[in-house]
C-alpha cells in the first residue's frame, strides 16, 4: 500500500481496551491489527503511540491517565465483540481525556454494529468498518478537516442529527505493499507461552467459505488475497533476529488455501534455516500428506482444524463444505506426519439434536486429536447464525461480554445452557487425564509439552474444587 506523505503530523493513539472486570488473563498474541494500523500511520509521517492496556494491566482511569498526557489528535480503539462494552467505555475515558480528539472505533463488532455503536455512545465519533490501515490513515490525513469525511470510503459518522455511512472501502490487493506491523509499540516480554515468545504473522486475508457462524468473507471478502512467499519469510527472518521471536503463529484463516504456494513457504523457511517453531490454521478439505509433510519439515508443529462437527447434517447446516470422512482423514493424516492436531468443534447449532451432538464427541474419541476446542454456538453481529436465530424468535442475549464462546447466549429447546456446560466440563475432565499429561510431556513438540502443563493446572484446579 503506497501512501503519500502529509506534511502535517498528526498524534494518534491506538488502544487495546482494558478487561472489564480488571481480570488480566494471560494474552498469547499481540492485537496484530493494531500494529499494522501504527505501521502504515508511521510511515506516513505520523506520531504514534499504542496504549495495550490488557498487557500492560491498564484499566479505564489509568488509561485516561495515559491520553490526557499524550494530548493526541486521533484515538484508534479496537475491539471484537466480547470487548466491546470495554471498548465504549474506553471511548468515553478518551473522550473526556481528550475532548477535540477523534476518536474512531473499528473490528469486527463496530463493523457490524456502526448504527448501533454511534447510538448508544456519543463518545465515538466515527466507526472504521473493515480493512482500517487507509480508512485510519486518510482520517488521520483529514482530521482538521470534517468536511472531507463523506469522501473517505469504509466509515460511518454522525452528521447534523443524522447517521452517514459512507460507500464500503475496497479491499487491499497487493498485501506485500503493506509495511510490516509495528511491534516495536508493543510490551513485546508480556507475550509468552511458558517463557517463549509467540509473535503472530499475516500472510493472506479474505476467505471464500461461506461459514454461517463466521465474519472473515463480510470483514474481509471473498477472494483470497495472498502475501509472495519471500516477503513471508524475510519477515519470519525479521521477527526472529530484531523481535527475539520463539516461535510463529500464522494468522490465515487457511494456510494451504493455496497449495503451491504453501509448499514455497515450507521450502524457503528450509532453505533460509529459520530453525523455529510455528503454527497454523487450515480447512481439513485442502490438506493432503504432502503438505503436511512439507509443513511438518519447515518445523511446524501444530495445525489447527476447524471440524465443526462430526454430523454431516450440521456440516451441511453451518455451510462447512466439508464431509465427516475428510474430518476423520485430515487428523490421521497430520497426526502421521508428526504434527501436534488441534480441532474445534460447535455445539448447541441450531437443530442439533443431542443424538448429533454424541456423533461428534464419537469423532473426537475414533479420531484422537491432540488438543480440542469445544465452542457453544454464538450467534456474532454480521453472521447467519444470528439472522437464524433470530428468526426462530428464539430468546438471545445481548450482553456482549458473554460472547465468549463458552457460554450459551440464545435459548436453544433442544440444548439447554445447564446441558452443555455439563457437556464441556465433562468432555474436558475426561479429556485432560493423567494418561493425556503422560502421553505429551516428554514429547520434542512444543506444543505436547504446552498442553501437558495445561492438563496438569485442569487435574489441580478440579482437585482445589473438589476440597
Amino acid at each position: 500500500m503506497k501512501v503519500k506523505k502529509m506534511h502535517r503530523k498528526v498524534k494518534t493513539s491506538l488502544v487495546n481496551p482494558p478487561p472489564l472486570k480488571g481480570v488480566y488473563r494471560h494474552q498469547l498474541y499481540l492485537p496484530m491489527g493494531l500494529a499494522y494500523l501504527a505501521a502504515v500511520l508511521e510511515e506516513d509521517g505520523h506520531e504514534v503511540t499504542v496504549i495495550d492496556c490488557p498487557a500492560l494491566e491498564m484499566n479505564l482511569e489509568q488509561l485516561k491517565t495515559k491520553l490526557a498526557s499524550i494530548e493526541p489528535n486521533v484515538i484508534g480503539i479496537t475491539a471484537m465483540t466480547p470487548t466491546i462494552q470495554s471498548a465504549l467505555l474506553s471511548a468515553r475515558a478518551a473522550k473526556e481525556a481528550c475532548p477535540d480528539a477523534m476518536v474512531v472505533l473499528g473490528g469486527p463488532h463496530a463493523t457490524f454494529m456502526d448504527e448501533q455503536v454511534l447510538a448508544e455512545e456519543e463518545a465515538v465519533d466515527i466507526v472504521a468498518r473493515g480493512e482500517g490501515e487507509e480508512t485510519l490513515l486518510e482520517l488521520a490525513q483529514n482530521v482538521s478537516n470534517p468536511k472531507g469525511l463523506n469522501r473517505i470510503k469504509g466509515i460511518t459518522f454522525r452528521n447534523n442529527g443524522q447517521t452517514i455511512r459512507t460507500p464500503n472501502r475496497p479491499f487491499i490487493q497487493n498485501l506485500d505493499e503493506l509495511p510490516r506491523p509495528a511491534y516495536k509499540y508493543f510490551p513485546l516480554e508480556k507475550y509468552r507461552l511458558f517463557g517463549r515468545r509467540m509473535l503472530p504473522i499475516m500472510t493472506s486475508r479474505g476467505c471464500p467459505s461461506q461459514c454461517s457462524f463466521c465474519t472473515t468473507a463480510r470483514m474481509f471478502g471473498k477472494a483470497f488475497r495472498a502475501r509472495s512467499p519471500k516477503s513471508i519469510v524475510d519477515e519470519l527472518e525479521w521477527l526472529r533476529d530484531v523481535h527475539r521471536a520463539d516461535a510463529f503463529s500464522f494468522y490465515d484463516d487457511t494456510f494451504t488455501l493455496d497449495k503451491k504456494r504453501a509448499v514455497k513457504i515450507c521450502e524457503e523457511i528450509r532453505n533460509r534455516e529459520i530453525g523455529l517453531p510455528w503454527d497454523c490454521q487450515t480447512r481439513v478439505s485442502v490438506v493432503s500428506k504432502e503438505i503436511l509433510l512439507k509443513m511438518r519439515e519447515a518445523n511446524c508443529q501444530q495445525v489447527f482444524f476447524g471440524v465443526e462437527s462430526g454430523c454431516q447434517k450440521i456440516l451441511d447446516a453451518v455451510h462447512k463444505g466439508t464431509t465427516v470422512e475428510q474430518n476423520e482423514k485430515a487428523i490421521r493424516l497430520a497426526k502421521d506426519a508428526g504434527l501436534f492436531v488441534s480441532i474445534s468443534v460447535i455445539i448447541g447449532y441450531p437443530g442439533e439434536t443431542k443424538e448429533m451432538l454424541q456423533e461428534t464427541i464419537d469423532l473426537i474419541r475414533k479420531a484422537e486429536p491432540d488438543d480440542v476446542y469445544i465452542c457453544v454456538a454464538t450467534p456474532y453481529p454480521g453472521t447467519e447464525l444470528r439472522r437464524v436465530v433470530e428468526e426462530m424468535g428464539w430468546k438471545m442475549s445481548n450482553d456482549w461480554g458473554q460472547y465468549d464462546t463458552i457460554t450459551p447466549v440464545f435459548a436453544n429447546p433442544n440444548l439447554s445452557a445447564e446441558e452443555v456446560r455439563k457437556l464441556r466440563t465433562s468432555f474436558y475432565n475426561s479429556f485432560y487425564s493423567p494418561k493425556y499429561v503422560l502421553r505429551h510431556l516428554f514429547k520434542v513438540n512444543f506444543y505436547s509439552r504446552v498442553m501437558a502443563r495445561t492438563a496438569v493446572n485442569h487435574i489441580l484446579w478440579r482437585i482445589r474444587n473438589h476440597l
